[in-house]
């Protein structure tokens, strides 16, 4: 049924050809139902298509959205240790990518996650892109079909068939396409309805909504940044970035762009918008709980006001017996390890003997040589 080609893009194009028909569907069958409408030509319900293929998409992202924001915030709690990784192996790269390695491994922080839903909703945009040119196919020019008005009629366009893409050539407001843009000269004559001021009159007031949008986006991600953070001069200059240039980048890259494109890029930055305040405030919801839930855990460990504190139970008889012992054989084993007296020597040159077997000037029975003397007592001095 599908001529789907295998090297190609369509891996892409058809996911996001089939969000928006069943979009469209829903709100062209709604829409249908007021009196006086005609649902199947109506600009609101193709805008709507467009709009919800957005919030479809976003909302598949939610989970690695959430992932994102958190290890941004992992990212600034880690700032300090990586400052001082950089300080310590700043010279030496490899061994600085070593240890960056070693804290993202401990941590369980991967820097890849925080970009993957910036990187998803890149094959989104081109796809849609691609999908609403490919309505209109009679344009000129690198990767255009050049069909004739009647050619493109007749096909289909992925999941659209031929109807389908003759209600969206047909759609307009005030004489504004969906799929037109505010310079385009080439490929006029497939739309039904064609009128230049009404596409400048409603594409202008989204392209500025758009850079409105981006800007308060980019806002509300700085103001959530640490200090540590926003002081490194490369996140102060993407901040910048982010801040102005990418607003006015939106702006001026407006008039070349199909109104379905503008309004997929607001419908985009509302819906960040409102999502970031949602799980920011879940994210500082949970962290206040469980800093609330530790400021309990120690108030039930503490003693209640004017108690006083809980003592140690005393010990029992048999206790400080063996707490006494235990102090005593410490303190035999340091008295003698400390204590070593001097060993006196003994004189074992020979002298003459008395009849009872005693040393000359010495003592008797062998007794240290060098044991004190009396000293004798002075001889008295006789009358003259």
């Amino acid at each position: 049924m599908f001529d789907f080609n295998w090297f190609s893009l369509d891996y892409i194009y058809y996911p996001v050809s089939a969000i928006m028909w069943v979009w469209y569907k829903v709100f062209a069958f709604l829409i249908g139902l007021i009196p006086g409408v005609d649902g199947d030509t109506n600009f609101f319900a193709w805008a709507l298509s467009v709009v919800f293929l957005v919030f479809t998409l976003r909302a598949i992202l939610y989970r690695p959205f959430v992932r994102q924001i958190e290890t941004t915030r992992q990212m600034q709690e880690l700032q300090p240790q990586i400052k001082a990784l950089q300080k310590k192996y700043g010279k030496d790269r490899q061994r600085m990518a070593t240890e960056m390695q070693k804290l993202q491994k401990e941590h369980g922080f991967n820097p890849i996650l925080g970009c993957l839903p910036m990187l998803a909703q890149v094959p989104v945009f081109l796809g849609l892109y691609h999908v609403l040119m490919s309505f209109n196919r009679t344009q000129t020019g690198f990767g255009r079909l050049g069909l004739t008005v009647q050619e493109n009629a007749s096909l289909g366009n992925y999941l659209f068939s031929a109807a389908d893409v003759r209600n969206f050539l047909d759609a307009h407001l005030f004489g504004a396409p969906l799929g037109a843009s505010m310079i385009q000269t080439v490929g006029l004559d497939a739309f039904t309805h064609f009128n230049r001021a009404s596409v400048i009159a409603v594409g202008v007031p989204l392209m500025i909504l758009a850079g409105i949008a981006t800007h308060f986006n980019s806002r509300a991600s700085v103001a959530r940044q640490s200090p540590e953070a926003s002081a490194n001069p490369q996140t102060a200059m993407m901040n910048k970035l982010a801040l102005y240039v990418f607003p006015v980048g939106v702006i001026i890259g407006g008039p070349f762009l199909p109104i379905a494109i503008i309004l997929y890029w607001v419908s985009n930055n509302v819906w960040t918008f409102g999502q970031q305040h949602y799980v920011f405030g879940k994210i500082e919801a949970r962290e206040e709980a469980k800093k609330q839930e530790d400021l309990e855990r120690r108030a039930s460990n503490a003693p209640a006001p004017g108690a006083k504190p809980a003592r140690k139970p005393k010990r029992t008889a048999a206790q400080k017996q063996a707490a006494a012992n235990k102090a005593a054989s410490v303190s035999d084993a340091e008295s003698s390890a400390t204590d070593v007296e001097p060993t006196a020597e003994v004189d074992a040159s020979p002298t003459s003997t008395t009849s009872g077997g005693a040393t000359s000037g010495g003592t008797r029975n062998g007794a240290a040589k060098n044991a004190p003397r009396r000293n004798p007592r002075p001889a008295k001095r006789r009358r003259s």
